[in-house]
């Protein structure tokens, strides 16, 4: 499974950006999908994830601000982010859950950066 993301970038607080992950490989066994982030000195978080059937997960920092998306028939996911903060700043990365029991992997895109100014 190969993951490509786009949309990072700068922009001011209380701005917005869209992150976009694209997968391409061994989809057909891809249950979940989602996006961590990790600020310099700090260890990678989960912001959310959503499974194959729609299912959410929001981390409480950004829940009401970041929706996650996906769109099946494209093999990708969307990160919108509004009301961003400068504690959003963070390089995102995005993640796909594989499961062919009884394995399981989790593949991770190349990251985005994020930078929110105040």
């Amino acid at each position: 499974v190969q993951l490509v993301e786009s949309g990072g970038g700068l922009v001011q607080a209380g701005g917005s950006l869209r992150l976009s992950c694209a997968a391409s490989g061994a989809i057909f066994s891809i249950n979940a999908m989602g996006w961590y982030r990790q600020a310099p000195g700090k260890q990678r978080e989960r912001v959310a994830t959503i499974t194959s059937n729609g299912n959410t997960y929001y981390a409480d920092a950004i829940k009401g601000r970041f929706t996650i998306s996906r769109d099946n028939a494209k093999n990708t996911v969307y990160l919108q982010m509004n009301s961003l903060k400068p504690e959003d700043t963070a390089v995102y990365y995005c993640s796909a859950d594989r499961t062919v029991l009884p394995d399981s992997w989790r593949y991770w895109g190349q990251g985005t950066q994020v930078t929110v100014s105040s």
